[in-house]
């Protein structure tokens, strides 16, 4: 998988209506639509697209939709 699938892949999870500004650089957590269920779903995306289980506490420590797909990328 490349980094621009994931991004249209966390665009469509979030269902972002305005997803022109989106990038790898993108602070996912300054999003509008960010919130405690965004991070479930994205959760949940990773497991059924990817089969790599990540926590509330890794995408905590990621800053940017680069930061998170670096993560998954590295435990796959």
């Amino acid at each position: 998988m490349e980094l621009k699938e994931f991004i249209d892949i966390f665009i469509e999870t979030l269902e972002l209506e305005d997803a022109s500004n989106i990038n790898a650089q993108t602070d996912f957590k300054s999003l509008d639509d960010w919130d405690s269920l965004a991070s479930l779903s994205i959760i949940s995306m990773v497991d059924d697209r990817f089969g790599v289980t990540i926590n509330k506490k890794e995408v905590r420590a990621c800053d940017t939709i680069e930061d998170l797909f670096n993560m998954i990328i590295s435990k796959q």
